[in-house]
């Protein structure tokens, strides 16, 4: 009877005791959902992140530029977005905002143009109409591109347009090249060829382009009060990507399932599109996530030239914060 009296007890303990809650985080993107966004969804979707105790909400973006401020102001926790936006606004002015793991290690800047456009170079965009998304990160860098080629700015026309617009604006004709990252380039084939056109690619790294790209950004306020939650979505987030790498069409997949406008084989190409810029000789030698000083600094002196401010300026460490990169 006793024993039966402590089994009962017991089982109501078990039942009435509250469920674990997990914290909750929202992710901003800077960009659409794509497939060079999948890490996050892969998270999402195979459970890692719940198994990191965490609850994610990924928000779609328009720019890396939009997505610090979302983080800036508290409408957003972690973002993603190229570190030369965040070290151009920090130029400007202090941004409550830390970069906490590098993903692409390698610049993913290049010109869309259609092939047999004469676009074969940077120097060949001289007099051209170039269209970019508002909030690109790659227009922090773009003069700096241009500088390197012997151009200056006002040897290009460069419209600031909505970026679900580029891709269409190719196509038709309207500007003759858009600035992109090369990770995109399965969904703008898609629409060319539609078009009856083929995708060519200028990419910047051949045009003396280096340094850090892709970044996770975290607001100093969550840094502060959840450090050890940031630790926990970096290790899912590396788990998540580590899975992608391995097997981009379930990338694809995963992110079709929560964001279902998008095409499973187009999503998987441009994550495996991706993949060299993470894995490479610079993750092979530093590691995923991190981000090396010396080439920081070289990140920082062409958003430095690019900008026309000294490079004494800004000290690129005051950006990162490397305590919460899981050990």
């Amino acid at each position: 009877m006793r024993q039966g009296f402590f089994a009962a007890i017991t089982a109501f303990a078990l039942v009435a005791a509250p469920a674990f809650a997990a914290d909750k985080l929202i992710v901003q993107l800077d960009w659409l959902p794509g497939g060079d966004k999948a890490t996050p969804y892969v998270g999402v979707v195979e459970g890692i992140f719940a198994a990191e105790g965490l609850e994610v909400t990924i928000l779609p973006g328009r720019g890396s530029s939009d997505a610090l401020t979302k983080v800036a102001t508290g409408a957003a926790d972690i973002a993603t977005g190229g570190i030369s936006a965040l070290m151009q606004a920090a130029a400007e002015g202090k941004v409550p905002v830390r970069a906490i793991y590098s993903v692409y290690t390698k610049q993913p800047d290049a010109m869309f143009v259609a092939k047999g456009s004469g676009i074969d170079s940077i120097k060949a965009l001289k007099g051209k109409t170039v269209g970019t998304a508002t909030f690109s990160s790659s227009n922090a860098i773009w003069p700096l591109i241009l500088s390197l080629n012997g151009m200056t700015e006002s040897d290009v026309n460069l419209l600031k347009v909505d970026v679900g617009a580029l891709g269409p604006m190719l196509a038709s004709g309207r500007v003759d090249a858009t600035i992109n990252w090369v990770t995109v380039a399965p969904a703008t084939e898609a629409i060319l060829q539609q078009a009856g056109k083929q995708l060519e690619m200028v990419r910047w790294s051949d045009y003396g382009l280096v340094g850090y790209g892709l970044s996770l950004f975290a607001s100093d306020r969550v840094l502060a009060e959840r450090p050890a939650v940031v630790t926990r979505f970096l290790r899912g987030y590396a788990k998540a990507n580590a899975l992608a790498m391995q097997d981009p069409d379930r990338a694809g997949a995963d992110i079709k399932k929560m964001a279902p406008e998008i095409d499973a084989a187009t999503a998987a190409a441009q994550f495996a599109a991706s993949i060299p810029l993470m894995k490479n000789e610079i993750s092979a030698k530093d590691g995923y996530g991190v981000f090396e000083p010396k080439l920081l600094m070289q990140t920082w002196e062409g958003v430095a030239s690019a900008q026309k401010v000294p490079v004494s300026r800004l000290d690129p460490e005051s950006l990162v914060d490397r305590a919460v990169l899981p050990k």
